[in-house]
């Protein structure tokens, strides 16, 4: 298998072998060439999406770009993780991560900009402005950077204190609340002033100001949808419910809810 590894160890690229060395040439082809091929061929690109995950944001983005691909859905484990078949598609095993013909690429930001670069026809990009262009960037960076390791920090701080057996509960379940409390959430909510203030300045609604949603909104989206559930709706700013709401009323978004089976929260 051949790597190839962007500012981490963990191989985020990935060639599996190729029956015969065109096959290889077809690949290293220029993305223009790439494209074509892709385009008209039956599927070969698949979103390997687990349930109730941060896939659903690349299920979103293809839809946009109405791209032809297949989501494999892969349930979760009892205790909520996921399942030892994803490690076959890559090592360590996790979501999303997308298969393009012999092309294995992980990691959100990282599908994001492959699938805008390779898909995109210029579509999804932040006006040119550089104040435009640094925003997105940022919060491309900050959804998964620094959002959301709150929002899961937040999410298994409650979950272990209502898992513990009962007689230790007696003690660990004040111990995380408090932790949670007085150290996680007021995090989130510093960070969801920031972005409903960033929002603000936005004539459009989209986090870049342009006329449609770019890598930032895609990559902002999951951990957003989650905000009112770890500090309360009411804590969640107008202008970031407003956001929400633009992405909640996408046909594509729509669509992209049915192919990972959550079809009950469709809005009508």
């Amino acid at each position: 298998m051949h790597e190839f590894t962007i500012e981490s160890p963990n191989p985020i690229f990935s060639l599996r072998p190729a029956p015969n060395q065109q096959q290889q040439r077809n690949f290293i082809q220029p993305h223009s060439q790439q494209r074509t091929k892709n385009m008209n061929s039956d599927s070969s690109l698949i979103v390997h999406h687990l349930e109730n995950s941060r896939s659903q944001r690349i299920v979103w983005l293809l839809e946009e770009l109405n791209v032809p691909f297949t989501v494999k859905v892969y349930k979760r484990t009892d205790q909520q993780l996921a399942p030892p078949e994803l490690k076959a598609i890559h090592p360590l095993g996790k979501s999303p991560v997308i298969t393009d013909g012999d092309l294995v690429v992980a990691e959100s930001g990282t599908i994001i900009e492959y699938l805008l670069e390779t898909y995109g026809n210029g579509r999804f990009q932040p006006p040119s402005t550089k104040e435009a262009r640094l925003r997105n960037s940022y919060y491309t960076q900050y959804a998964e950077g620094s959002l959301m390791p709150l929002i899961v920090d937040n999410l298994l701080f409650n979950l272990i204190s209502t898992k513990v057996p009962w007689p230790l509960r007696l003690i660990v379940r004040p111990i995380m609340e408090a932790i949670n409390n007085n150290f996680i959430v007021p995090n989130i909510v510093t960070a969801a002033d920031m972005i409903e203030k960033d929002i603000a300045k936005s004539n459009s609604g989209w986090i870049a100001g342009g006329p449609e949603p770019t890598s930032g909104d895609f990559m902002m989206f999951f951990a957003l949808e989650r905000l009112p559930s770890a500090i309360g709706a009411d804590k969640v700013g107008s202008r970031t419910k407003a956001w929400l709401r633009l992405i909640q009323e996408r046909p594509a978004y729509k669509r992209a809810l049915r192919r990972v089976g959550r079809d009950a929260d469709v809005k009508h």
